[in-house]
């Protein structure tokens, strides 16, 4: 009888058909194989959120906080309007007050002067220009100077011209009259002054060239 001279390889043996089967050596291998077919399970991060609901609620908290930021900060900048407002009247009216006081003791030289037109008329005449000087002096004070402009050029700026006169003396577009004074400078202005221009004069007739003309 012939010898039955088939080999099995390491590891493997025969069943009872004949064939050959893997041994308990490959296992091993069958392991690796199938760990580098599976993915990797991913890795977690304990600080991080591992629910939607505490995303959502992290979210939540930060919308809170900013429209609580929004909200003082809206209010700080209504108070600051406020305060600004409030400022600003409190010192319009101390100015008007303060330009109000300087006119009292005009007021008051007024009062005396009638006080004393009675007894003496020609006090009253006095008494009128001390007034005047005085209010003079008030609207110096306050910026507004009284200005002579006679023999001034013309300053459309400055003056507000009503006529004009021919004038052989003064250049022509300059101030001959003023008839009503102005008040302040170029940047404060109260008011232009009133005035006649003078204007080229018109020339003499020659009379000799008319006796040509007729011969």
């Amino acid at each position: 009888m012939a010898e039955d001279r088939t080999h099995t390889g390491p590891g493997e043996h025969l069943d009872p058909g004949g064939r050959a089967t893997v041994g308990e050596q490959q296992q091993p291998e069958e392991r690796f194989v199938r760990e580098r077919a599976e993915p990797p399970a991913p890795e977690t991060d304990p600080a991080s959120p591992t629910q939607p609901e505490d995303e959502v609620a992290r979210l939540r908290a930060q919308v809170a906080e900013l429209e609580d930021r929004w909200r003082r900060t809206a209010a700080e900048l209504d108070n600051l309007r406020k305060r600004v407002a409030r400022d600003a009247e409190r010192q319009r009216l101390d100015e008007r007050g303060r330009v109000a006081a300087a006119w009292l003791p005009v007021v008051d030289n007024l009062d005396l002067a009638l006080t004393h037109a009675d007894a003496d008329p020609g006090s009253i005449v006095q008494g009128i220009r001390a007034v005047r000087d005085q209010a003079l002096t008030v609207l110096a004070g306050l910026g507004y100077p009284r200005r002579d402009d006679h023999g001034m050029a013309f300053d459309p700026t400055r003056h507000e011209a009503v006529s004009t006169r021919a004038s052989t003396e003064a250049k022509p577009g300059t101030v001959v009259e003023v008839l009503r004074p102005g008040y302040g400078d170029a940047d404060r202005q109260l008011r232009p002054a009133t005035v006649v221009v003078a204007a080229s004069a018109p020339a003499a007739d020659d009379g000799s060239r008319d006796e040509r003309g007729r011969g």
